[in-house]
């Protein structure tokens, strides 16, 4: 009896182990791709996905494009290839990349995009809503030049939510036609964007000094780099108001530093956004809950938020 019992215990632990090691050998495997890790909010977005799949015990594959294109399309391929259970892309290129996605719908590989852009073969993009945030940015400096006067702007065209932000900026502008556009510099997609935007950005300056109210800037980068030109020139906190998007630390200590031009920026809550990303995957591909509960169509908006003097703040990290 004591034989048997003993026995019957043994194999017990035995099938134990083995079905632990089988769920090991089996742990949801998330693959990651960022676009351009050197980028302050792809990173953010990429790291908080990583960071929020490891929490919940998946095995994470991260990977970075490096701002390639060609380079994105083999990394998706290759976690097709791999066949991850899923997907998330951080800043990825729908359009661009169309045939990898489609290649990880077709073997059953849930895709879900942050800031990137809607695809038929993504369950849904997390991002904020760029049209509401960019007019927002825009009627935030006209409110503070008074609906009047001239602006300068630095758009980039090659991010749809930056294009999307200037195209509002545009349309807000055609109502409200006491407020004028002087000059706009459009930057390209080069590794050195930050040489770009100055060269650009300070032939305007030169070009209409004192003739301008405020700045626009499409994305916070923009920002850092006119900021320090207009220091350099000799303009203080006020005499120029300079408005953003995207929110982060250096934003929150420039808009408190009373040197710093940079008035406001609208806060896009990246890291959220990412961990969203790998909650939304948990909740549909492992718990099986219904797609249409978590998005209605093919995006899941999160909110924006304006820092300014008001708020800033509330956001500055505690200092250590």
């Amino acid at each position: 009896m004591r034989k048997s019992l003993t026995r019957t215990l043994a194999l017990a632990a035995f099938a134990a182990q083995a079905l632990a090691a089988s769920a090991a050998a089996h742990a949801f495997d998330v693959g990651i791709v960022a676009f351009q890790m050197s980028s302050e909010t792809h990173a953010r977005v990429a790291n908080a996905a990583a960071g929020a799949a490891r929490e919940k015990g998946w095995t994470v594959t991260q990977l970075n494009a490096e701002g390639s294109l060609p380079k994105l399309a083999e990394q998706l391929d290759t976690l097709v290839n791999k066949k991850v259970d899923a997907i998330v892309i951080a800043m990825g290129k729908p359009v661009e990349t169309d045939a990898q996605l489609q290649a990880a719908k077709e073997k059953g590989i849930p895709v879900v995009g942050v800031m990137s852009g809607a695809s038929p073969h993504m369950l849904f993009d997390v991002e904020v809503n760029e049209y509401a945030t960019g007019a927002q940015s825009v009627l935030y400096l006209l409110g503070k030049m008074g609906y009047q006067g001239n602006i300068l702007s630095a758009r980039f065209d090659g991010n749809s939510g930056t294009r999307i932000r200037g195209k509002m900026l545009d349309a807000v502008l055609t109502e409200n036609t006491a407020v004028k556009d002087l000059a706009k510099f459009s930057m390209a997609r080069t590794q050195s964007w930050r040489d770009d935007v100055r060269n650009g950005m300070q032939a305007l300056f030169l070009r209409h000094q004192g003739q301008f109210k405020g700045v626009w800037a499409s994305f916070d980068g923009q920002a850092y780099v006119i900021d320090d030109l207009l220091q350099a020139q000799g303009l203080k906190k006020g005499d120029i108001t300079l408005v953003s998007v995207d929110g982060g630390p250096e934003t929150y200590r420039r808009i408190a530093d009373p040197a710093s031009l940079i008035t406001a920026t609208m806060m896009i809550p990246f890291e959220q956004l990412g961990a969203t990303a790998v909650d939304a995957i948990d909740r549909i591909v492992v718990k099986k809950e219904p797609r249409e509960n978590i998005a209605a169509g093919p995006y899941l908006f999160m909110d924006s938020v304006l820092v300014d003097a008001s708020n800033v703040q509330k956001f500055l990290q505690p200092a250590k």
